[in-house]
């Protein structure tokens, strides 16, 4: 539809430049019945080929609605994402308890396979858009919508807020990774277990300076006391590619600065400045890093 749209615009200008810049012979006031006849010709056949362009556009339209509606038919992997002031909050269903998998800003999919989106708010209305693979959809606090996606072929894609939700609506992004399904088992298999136990003496003491602080009041870590709900899940955050929902890469020096003063990064957000000397810094980071 963009190309043919874009043809027809090209064609319409080059048609009214024409029009407008053509010369005319002088002190002709009445039109030649032949130039009348062409006039009319060009006109009568404009409008056809408008009605059949219409018309192809309309069936195009009417079977990819078809197509769009026929993923309910399959067996879809059922993903829940909640918004939040800043961040998305990724649930993965499942009959068996212990395989759901939990994540945040970061969906994964398996390429070739339907995808259904049950989407809600926890506090202002935001919007979920991931431009190459459907159209917006609202998550409003206290309802649930759904979205159907398919990916059919592996790449990342970026998808954002399209709802003003706050100050840092702009920062509040995600990444959707569609890969091949046996990619995907491996990760959804990774992502079912408990993290790792530290493997050394710093992250040891790491693991222990996040127990002790202010970390465990909002997030989890399954495997660990720490099992809070309002902020994101962080028990294989080193697997993520971002931080913030969008607004850093995840390396260990963004994490540093996060963790210290995250209000100087993205401003407003619901993460206090934390107060860390710098070996315990650099064990929390160590520790925080091996969670993959």
């Amino acid at each position: 539809m963009l190309w043919v749209c874009t043809v027809i615009f090209v064609l319409v200008m080059g048609f009214l430049l024409y029009a407008v810049f053509r010369p005319r012979p002088q002190g002709q006031t009445v039109t030649a019945p032949q130039t009348e006849r062409r006039t009319a010709r060009a006109v009568v056949a404009a409008v056809v080929i408008t009605g059949l362009v219409l018309f192809v556009f309309l069936v195009a339209d009417f079977w990819t609605d078809r197509a769009l509606a026929a993923l309910s038919t399959s067996q879809p992997l059922k993903i829940k994402v909640t918004g939040h002031q800043w961040w998305w909050d990724v649930e993965y269903e499942a009959t068996v308890p212990s395989q759901m998998v939990t994540t945040a800003n970061e969906l994964h999919i398996p390429v070739g396979r339907p995808v259904l989106l049950e989407l809600t708010s926890h506090d202002v209305i935001h919007s979920f858009w991931v431009p190459n693979l459907h159209g917006k959809k609202d998550l409003i606090p206290g309802y649930v919508t759904t979205l159907w996606i398919q990916a059919d072929q592996p790449g990342v894609f970026r998808g954002q807020c399209a709802e003003f939700c706050g100050h840092q609506h702009a920062h509040m992004a995600l990444l959707v990774i569609a890969e091949p399904p046996e990619a995907f088992a491996a990760w959804r298999e990774a992502q079912q277990h408990p993290a790792g136990a530290p493997s050394d003496a710093l992250q040891q003491r790491g693991q222990e300076v996040f127990l002790s602080s202010a970390c465990v009041l909002c997030h989890t870590i399954r495997g660990t006391p720490a099992g809070a709900k309002a902020a994101p899940d962080l028990t294989h955050l080193a697997s993520r590619q971002m931080l913030a929902a969008g607004t850093l890469y995840n390396t260990p020096g963004h994490l540093a600065g996060w963790i210290v003063d995250a209000q100087q990064l993205k401003p407003g957000n619901k993460m206090p400045p934390n107060s860390l000397t710098g070996s315990d810094l650099q064990a929390l980071l160590a520790y925080l890093t091996s969670l993959k």
